[in-house]
């Protein structure tokens, strides 16, 4: 059952906006420029963590709160009685309907730095108004969807566990943290309202105030047991994980046996992760219990797990928290907002930001994405982000060069190519059906699949390519050029 509740939770979202986008709309407005036409390009600069890619999530949440974006009697109160606006203004907020066309590449892609992954084209005003709600969604889910995907791959099989709602970034951060890590590759979340929510899987056991509560240990374990016979698995790191919580938990294992009941395993939340699981499994196992699952849930992320199992650790699945829900190592997911164009007349004019760092130019115009795969081997070559009248035909051999090394070219022969980005809006109507949760990992993974595996590796992955079509990149230098000659005089 997926509950499909909406990004709101009975909240009005709408002025979750910079105020800049208010006071620049009333600007628009006073100038009669408040109608024009306009495009904004959503996209990231850099991968976290020194990583090859990331994982495309949010994009439900950001429909939900598009399809019923209104201002209400009190938000006009409010931005009356802060003396920046006219009342023209105010009145068209109060009468405001959204109207833009949005396209965005659909969850679970693995996407790359400098390509759009979201585009809004509509009035300035509304356009403009979208860009906080735009980045805080799309950047927090894939930031975690990327953390998380990193975390389960390295985990290879063994299912991994999102145990990170109290330490996440307050209520939304847990709730759609816990969706994003699920995108990511997590088997299940702690979080048992993001469960509901989303039509995920939830799991938990207990924690160690159960088997304080009690006068002993073993008493703590037989209670369990007997409330969760077939389902038993124990935290045992309370006390003493070899002298206490393991012999304690063999005993009642026996004793479930003894009833017809088959034990689950042990969870360890401390101490020397290799030593410890080493020394379990094998006490488990002369026991006579050598499907008894070790869990582990020690402050991981994916260099931990990386480095224990390569130790040897005898770890069957993995409860991640803090490291993965917060994005401890890299926690900012840095996606921009910035003007691509303009239609004047009909047309569509390209707009440039221009910057000493060279990172910074926008890439002008409006834009489709292809990805470009190798034909037989299924694995994706290159992104060419092209004008939005242009199209590729496989059939034909295709000449890609880097945008600022441009004499690295490479001619493809043996290759197909997709559309990447899918319209979600039309005229502010909803064109887009979302995929469930479950859905999109599965496709996530089916789509990382398609990587090369010097793209996914973690030190110093390949650079995937994101090249410009000849159009695209006459334009942004023809652009480049026109200023340079403004500003130098001629």
């Amino acid at each position: 059952m997926d509950c499909r509740f909406d990004v709101r939770n009975d909240r009005d979202l709408t002025m979750l906006v910079d105020f800049y986008e208010l006071t620049m709309g009333n600007s628009y407005l006073e100038e009669g420029v408040g109608d024009q036409i306009v495009y904004f390009d959503m996209y990231f600069r850099r991968v976290p963590d020194g990583g090859g890619y990331c994982i495309m999530a949010g994009v439900d949440q950001l429909i939900d709160y598009l399809k019923d974006l209104h201002f209400t009697e009190d938000d006009i109160k409010y931005l009356r009685s802060t003396g920046q606006f006219s009342e023209k203004f105010l009145d068209y907020l109060a009468h405001f309907t959204f109207t833009c066309d949005v396209w965005a590449i659909p969850e679970g892609y693995p996407v790359f730095p400098n390509e759009p992954l979201v585009t809004v084209r509509g009035p300035a005003i509304q356009a403009q108004l979208l860009e906080t709600m735009v980045l805080v969604t799309i950047n927090h889910q894939t930031l975690i969807a990327t953390k998380a995907n990193r975390i389960c791959r390295v985990a290879g099989k063994r299912p991994v566990m999102e145990f990170g709602s109290r330490r996440a970034q307050g209520y939304d951060g847990a709730i759609y943290g816990a969706r994003a890590a699920v995108i990511g590759g997590c088997s299940a979340t702690a979080n048992t309202l993001a469960g509901m929510m989303f039509d995920i899987p939830v799991s938990g056991t207990m924690a160690h105030s159960w088997i304080q509560l009690f006068d002993s240990e073993l008493e703590s374990f037989r209670a369990w047991a007997n409330a969760y016979p077939d389902q038993c698995l124990l935290l045992i790191d309370t006390y003493n994980v070899l002298k206490s919580g393991l012999p304690n938990a063999i005993t009642v294992f026996r004793e479930l046996k003894e009833k017809g009941h088959k034990p689950l395993g042990i969870r360890i939340d401390s101490g020397d992760i290799t030593y410890l699981t080493k020394k379990v499994r094998k006490a488990l196992d002369e026991a006579g219990f050598p499907e008894a699952v070790i869990v582990i849930s020690n402050s991981l992320d994916e260099h931990i797990i990386k480095d224990v199992l390569a130790e040897g650790a005898q770890i069957n699945s993995f409860g991640v928290g803090e490291r993965l829900i917060t994005a401890r190592s890299e926690p900012v997911f840095g996606g921009v907002y910035k003007m691509v164009a303009v239609e004047k007349d009909g047309k569509i004019i390209p707009r440039i930001k221009i910057s000493e760092n060279e990172e910074k130019i926008t890439n002008p115009g409006f834009k489709k994405i292809y990805r470009i795969y190798e034909k037989d081997a299924d694995k994706a070559i290159a992104d060419l982000i092209c004008d939005y009248d242009e199209s590729l035909d496989d059939s034909r051999p295709l000449t890609i060069f880097d945008p600022v090394y441009t004499w690295k070219k490479k001619t493809l022969v043996n290759y197909k190519a997709e559309l990447l980005r899918k319209q979600i809006f039309s005229s502010g109507k909803l064109c887009y059906e979302s995929p469930s949760v479950r859905e999109i990992q599965k496709f996530a993974s089916q789509q990382v699949d398609r990587q090369w595996a010097e793209v996914l590796r973690f030190e110093n992955p390949h650079n995937y390519y994101v090249d410009l079509s000849r159009k695209v990149w006459d334009k942004k230098h023809n652009l480049l050029n026109n200023y340079s000659e403004e500003f130098s005089g001629k």
